[in-house]
């Protein structure tokens, strides 16, 4: 019987502080943001753009919990600042804002409790699925283009890469307690994407003429700009462009505030480690 009293005592205890936490929160977070791809092959961070958004999150218990996020950032790289020989020749460019929402599954490797004394604290990885849109440009005569349309690679009219996508998310980040309702949350998270074209480069040049009866001057310029850099333009039909085995990638760099709304009740079984206080009011 003393067995068996202690056995329901201590799984009465886990569960209340598992139920403990449950709850949402809902937050806003700031940083930078990065391309990786054809223009950015050695992982460069010298063209960071600026990244913002929001976050929702389902707390599970103290482990395990479901967000929501949505951030938009602004992405950018050019040829001219590699040392490779060959992309310094191609010379080519881009700029584009990235709008992404993504569903992820979030686990903390130590109990995360709001309000509490010791629990406080915890870093987190997370993996998830989500859809960005993004609309590459280039800069032509001090007016920025967009590429898509003009399908430089030599895709047919109505045969056009998509501008929104599903991606893979991914990530890890740490979070600590201001105090029993706000938590800052410190976070980098990556982006595998399912196309090679948030750059407008993936696969080889066209036959230019063709393209420029097709789709105008504009988009036989914006296909082959080594001529920009060099005497003999580079851009010969069916010579390589880009590398379509290898699709784009961007992450996020981002600080986050976030409160909880979830209840902050003590459990009836006694927790230690929480502050004194079995209810904090929220003014």
């Amino acid at each position: 019987m003393k067995k068996a009293s202690l056995l329901i005592l201590f799984s009465m205890s886990m569960t209340a502080l598992t139920l403990a936490q449950r709850g949402p929160e809902i937050g806003v977070v700031l940083g930078v943001s990065n391309y990786f791809g054809d223009l950015n092959t050695n992982y460069s961070l010298q063209r960071l753009g600026v990244a913002g958004g929001v976050v929702g999150r389902y707390n599970f218990n103290t482990r395990l919990s479901v967000k929501l996020a949505g951030t938009y950032g602004r992405l950018k790289a050019m040829d001219s600042d590699s040392e490779n020989t060959f992309q310094r020749t191609r010379n080519l460019s881009f700029r584009t804002g990235v709008a992404d929402a993504s569903l992820q599954l979030e686990f903390n490797f130590f109990p995360f409790i709001h309000g509490s004394d010791q629990s406080y604290y915890t870093p987190y990885i997370f993996l998830g699925a989500g859809v960005y849109r993004a609309n590459p440009k280039a800069k032509l005569d001090d007016t920025w283009i967009p590429l898509q349309p003009l399908g430089t690679e030599g895709q047919p009219i109505g045969g056009e890469y998509s501008l929104a996508n599903p991606a893979l998310t991914y990530g890890f980040g740490f979070k600590t307690d201001i105090n029993s309702v706000w938590s800052l949350n410190v976070e980098l998270s990556g982006r595998s994407l399912f196309s090679d074209y948030i750059d407008d480069v993936s696969t080889t040049y066209p036959n230019l003429l063709q393209l420029q009866n097709l789709r105008g001057s504009q988009a036989a310029l914006l296909s082959d700009r080594s001529g920009e850099v060099v005497a003999e333009p580079i851009g010969e039909p069916g010579r390589q462009r880009g590398n379509s085995k290898n699709n784009d990638a961007f992450a996020f760099m981002t600080v986050g505030l976030v409160y909880y709304l979830g209840s902050l009740e003590c459990p009836s079984i006694g927790r230690p480690y929480v502050k004194e206080k079995a209810k904090v009011k929220r003014r």
